[in-house]
């Protein structure tokens, strides 16, 4: 069996279910190499538009494979070696700093830890189980959060708290994740990827060009001057604008039906 399970439930939606439920989902090379080629396929394909992350059994993902990492620092290494494999790096070599124009949602059941909770503050929305647990427990372990964590995290949450996250190791519920704005829904277990996929449905239904700029745009916001994102935004409003989706909107409104959009 795949360590990545990827079906689709609904047109234009594809699910990505991370398939290690005996070791909630902890993250090794297989899974890894098996989650970047399933994004990288969602990114290449025009006919999805949404995708939702989620696990298999209690956990979203329970962070790194420890055991594996315990194995691979035992293993010998030429000196220089790790400065010299980051340096011939590249972006999109690694899931956690691959850029899509399309939305992810995470589903987060159960356990979402370590470079779970990365992928998950990787995703664009992030919608969580009652009982869910987040957390950053790497400093625990006497290591650094290595897949965009402190990054990502400042970007999110109140400064206090990414700071007491980070700095401590300890996790948090759902409902203080909520609070936070670290996640914009908290559901029942049963209902929490279900609610994902009509969330991803919802999103799938409006026009994919306008979709994929209102991201890009966001994306920009968050670390450009307002004058600067104002007219970025500007530019990307006038070039939606062009598209034949932006006239089948209004048409559809106006002869009382859905509108049928093709990203063009």
């Amino acid at each position: 069996m795949d360590e990545v399970i990827v079906t689709r439930p609904a047109e234009h939606v594809l699910v990505i279910t991370l398939n290690r439920p005996d070791k909630m989902n902890a993250i090794n090379a297989e899974l890894a190499d098996a989650l970047l080629t399933a994004l990288t396929g969602f990114d290449a394909d025009p006919s999805l538009r949404v995708a939702v992350i989620t696990g298999a059994g209690r956990a979203f993902c329970a962070g790194r494979d420890l055991r594996q990492r315990a194995e691979d620092q035992a293993a010998p290494s030429p000196p220089g070696a790790e400065l010299a494999e980051f340096l011939a790096g590249h972006p999109g070599d690694a899931y956690s700093t691959l850029v899509t124009n399309k939305p992810v949602i995470a589903a987060v059941n159960g356990y979402c830890l370590g470079g779970g909770f990365e992928l998950a503050l990787w995703c664009d929305i992030r919608v969580a189980a009652e009982g869910a647990t987040f957390g950053v427990p790497e400093i625990k372990r006497g290591f650094f959060p290595g897949g965009g964590g402190p990054q990502r995290l400042a970007r999110i949450a109140p400064q206090s708290l990414a700071m007491e996250m980070l700095l401590s190791g300890d996790p948090i519920d759902a409902e203080h994740a909520l609070r936070a704005g670290i996640v914009s829904r908290v559901t029942p277990l049963a209902e929490v990827v279900n609610t994902a996929i009509d969330l991803a449905r919802s999103i799938a239904a409006n026009a994919p060009l306008a979709v994929r700029a209102v991201k890009e745009v966001y994306a920009h916001a968050t670390d450009a001057p307002l004058a600067e994102a104002l007219r970025f935004g500007s530019a990307f409003r006038w070039m939606v604008g062009q598209t034949e989706d932006a006239k089948e909107g209004p048409r559809a409104f106006s002869e009382k039906r859905p509108p049928d959009y093709h990203g063009r």
